[in-house]
């Protein structure tokens, strides 16, 4: 018997050989996909979680009110996903609202499933609710009225929550009910999906808030904070108002406005004259900081210049007498 090892005995035990190398060919590196990790935020929707709860209350007495059959309404979970993971789950027929929630600027989603509006159909006309087999087919024009009801009890009060945290206004877009019609954003961007249950005659059903994982980055410090929710102290507020009426703004009387020629305005000098385009009974606006907040008309007091206020600019463009 030899004392040496042959060569292929050699090549078995280094892992040499034919074998090896064509188990190190099948081996293919294949790359991450870093997307499908999902962002870890310290607190998490802590904010959002405060929000849906106070919400609910006010929700569940409102539609309790217009659907008598509701029992129950609860927050479920809140998580992040994919849009197109999250969007194609959801079983047809569907009814898909989109909004916005101004000055926010991405659209926003509401997804009333089925069942939701089978259940209601079904108890409100004495049949109960029962778990019903979804086929697929479309709303009919009863289901479609109930829908557009149970969207703005919806829409109505998740605006009012918003009141004392940051005031939004909610502009319904559409509803629609083709999932292809709903691309708030991409199929590979995270949504932050919020889940509602309402409990109707004992049994459970969904509805559902998709908004865009970047839509609350302008608010991020108001939302997703330690202290959000809780109570504010009366006298914090009343010296912050305090506070807030000691700050300086400035104010700016527009006389015109007007475009001119490089070569025209390096022809400037003093005792160059500018003619404006307004008349002197015509309105100037007047601005607080950059905003146009009033409209005033221009005169003299006591040998002075002055404006007097003729009419209030509101956020939403239309103005009212001063």
């Amino acid at each position: 018997m030899s004392d040496f090892l042959s060569q292929d005995e050699i090549d078995a035990l280094i892992g040499g050989g034919k074998s090896s190398l064509a188990a190190e060919e099948k081996i293919k590196e294949k790359p991450f996909d870093f997307s499908r990790l999902e962002k870890i935020q310290k607190g998490g929707f802590q904010g959002l979680e405060v929000l849906f709860e106070k919400w609910v209350k006010i929700f569940r007495e409102e539609i309790r009110a217009e659907f008598p059959v509701v029992n129950m309404v609860s927050k479920g979970k809140i998580a992040t996903m994919r849009f197109g993971d999250f969007i194609g789950k959801i079983p047809l027929p569907a009814s898909y609202t989109i909004f916005n929630m101004k000055p926010l600027k991405d659209p926003s989603l509401l997804i009333i499933d089925s069942r939701v509006v089978f259940n209601l159909v079904s108890a409100l006309f004495g049949g109960g609710a029962r778990p019903f087999k979804i086929e697929g087919r479309e709303f009919t024009k009863l289901e479609i009225r109930i829908i557009e009801k149970l969207v703005d009890i919806v829409l109505g009060s998740f605006e009012k929550i918003w009141k004392d945290i940051y005031p939004i206004e909610i502009e319904r877009k559409s509803i629609e009910f083709n999932p292809i019609l709903v691309r708030i954003v991409s199929h590979a961007e995270k949504v932050i999906v919020a889940e509602i249950m309402i409990d109707i005659e004992g049994l459970e059903v969904p509805l559902t808030f998709t908004f865009p994982q970047m839509l609350f980055l302008p608010i991020k410090d108001i939302l997703f904070t330690d202290t959000f929710g809780s109570e504010v102290s009366p006298e914090w507020r009343k010296e912050l108002i305090k506070k807030l009426l000691k700050v300086n703004l400035n104010l700016t009387l527009e006389l015109d406005k007007f475009s001119v020629l490089v070569e025209e305005f390096l022809n400037y000098e003093v005792g160059t004259e500018i003619i404006l385009n307004k008349k002197q009974s015509e309105e100037l606006d007047l601005k607080v900081e950059d905003k146009v907040k009033f409209k005033a008309s221009i005169g003299k007091l006591d040998k002075k210049f002055a404006a007097m206020i003729t009419k209030i600019i509101k956020e939403n463009g239309n103005g009212g007498n001063g």
